[in-house]
C-alpha cells in the first residue's frame, strides 16, 4: 500500500531541488539581493505566518459549515495542513494537483472522507473567488486612485481597455461561481472532463462507480451556500482579508529600497495602496498561466509589469520578485517539513 504521506513529501523535495537549480539570476546574484534584503527578510517571510493564519480560519468556517456536529478538528492541525498544502501547490506544477489531494489525505483522517473532500474543494473555490473580488475590487481602488491625482496611476484608451476586460472577466467568474455554490460543481466537472479527447470512457466509469458520493459531496457544496450563510461569507470574507495582508510584504520591500510615496503616514499609507495594486496584477497574470512550478518567470513578468505601470524602474522590480521567490522557497521548505510532524494514523 501507497504512503502517501512519503509520497508528496518526496514529490515535494524534488520540486524544490529543481526550482534552485532552474532559478532565473545566479547564486552569487541571488546572495546579493538576500544581503540587500537584510533584516528586512523576518517582516516579509513573517508576514506569511499571518497569511497563513487567516487561510486557516477561513478553512476552518468551511468546515464547521460542512460537517456533521460529533466531527472535530482542531485549528493547528488545519493551520498546519494549510502550510503544507499551499507549499505543494507552490511547488508542483498545475497549482493544485498536489496540495489539495494531499489536503483531503490528511483530513479524511479526523472527518468522514466525503465532508473532507467537499471542504477542501469548498475551501479551494472560496481561494480561487477571493482571487477574483480581490482583482474586481483593485480595478476601482486604480481608478479612485487616478481620481484623487496620483501621479503613479495613470489613465489611456489601452489602459481603459483593459480595466474593462478585468471587470467583464470578473463578473463572469461571479457568474460561475454562483452557480458551483448554489448546485455543486463536482459531478459538471466530472462531465465536462469526458467532452476532452480520450477521457469521455474515463469520465462515464467515473461517475458509474463514485456517482453517489460525489453527488453527495455536490449537496454539501451547495448546503453551505444555503443553509451556512455566515460560515459562508465568513470564509469568503478572511479570504479577501489575507489578500490585503499579503500586501504588506511588497510593502516592506518597497520602503526597502527607499519608496515611500513621500514619508509620513500619508505617504506609507500610499505606498501600501501601491502595493495592493502590485500584488493584485502580479497575481492576476501568474494565476492566468498557472501551469509551472511557483509559476517559472511568469510572476517575475507579473512583477515586472506591475511595477513599471506604478512607474519603478526593471531593477526595482527585479528585485521586489526575487525576494518574494525567496520567500516562498523558505515556506515549501517549512511547508514539506511540517509533513513529517504530528502525523495522524487514518481511521
Amino acid at each position: 500500500m501507497i504512503n502517501w504521506n512519503n509520497f508528496f513529501f518526496v514529490l515535494g523535495l524534488a520540486c524544490v531541488v529543481v526550482m534552485l537549480f532552474t532559478f532565473d539570476v545566479s547564486f552569487v546574484e541571488l546572495w546579493g539581493h538576500i544581503c540587500r534584503a537584510g533584516y528586512w527578510l523576518i517582516p516579509i517571510v513573517g508576514i506569511w505566518i499571518v497569511v497563513y493564519g487567516i487561510n486557516a480560519l477561513a478553512w476552518m468556517s468551511v468546515i464547521r459549515g460542512n460537517t456533521s456536529p460529533g466531527e472535530h478538528v482542531s485549528f493547528w492541525r488545519i493551520y498546519k495542513l494549510t502550510i503544507t498544502g499551499y507549499a505543494l501547490n507552490y511547488a508542483t506544477p498545475v497549482g493544485g494537483l498536489g496540495g489539495e489531494p494531499y489536503r483531503i489525505l490528511e483530513l479524511s483522517k479526523d472527518i468522514s472522507k466525503q465532508h473532507a473532500t467537499s471542504s477542501v474543494i469548498l475551501y479551494a473555490m472560496f481561494h480561487v473567488f477571493a482571487h477574483f473580488w480581490f482583482w474586481f475590487t483593485s480595478v476601482f481602488l486604480y481608478i479612485a486612485l487616478y481620481a484623487a491625482g496620483d501621479k503613479a496611476c495613470s489613465f489611456d484608451t489601452t489602459v481603459g481597455i483593459v480595466l474593462g476586460i478585468i471587470i467583464v472577466f470578473c463578473l463572469i467568474a461571479f457568474y460561475l461561481f454562483y452557480r458551483g455554490y448554489r448546485y455543486g460543481l463536482v459531478v459538471r466537472l466530472i462531465r465536462w472532463i469526458g467532452h476532452l479527447p480520450w477521457l469521455k470512457g474515463w469520465s462515464e466509469r467515473f461517475l458509474s462507480a463514485h456517482g453517489e458520493a460525489l453527488h453527495n459531496v455536490d449537496a454539501q457544496i451547495a448546503a453551505l451556500h444555503t443553509q451556512s450563510r455566515r460560515h459562508f461569507y465568513a470564509a469568503l470574507g478572511l479570504e479577501y482579508f489575507s489578500r490585503i495582508v499579503q500586501s504588506a510584504e511588497v510593502l516592506f520591500m518597497l520602503l526597502l529600497i527607499g519608496i515611500d510615496g513621500g514619508g509620513g503616514f500619508d505617504g506609507i499609507a500610499l505606498t501600501f495602496l501601491h502595493s495592493i495594486l502590485i500584488v493584485s496584477l502580479t497575481t492576476l497574470f501568474a494565476n492566468l498561466i498557472g501551469f509551472l512550478p511557483m509559476q517559472l518567470g511568469v510572476q517575475e513578468g507579473g512583477f515586472a509589469l506591475s511595477t513599471a505601470a506604478l512607474g519603478l524602474s526593471a531593477a526595482q522590480g527585479l528585485f521586489v520578485s526575487i525576494i518574494c521567490r525567496v520567500r516562498e522557497i523558505i515556506w515549501i521548505i517549512i511547508g514539506i517539513a511540517l509533513m513529517k510532524v504530528g502525523n495522524k494514523r487514518g481511521k
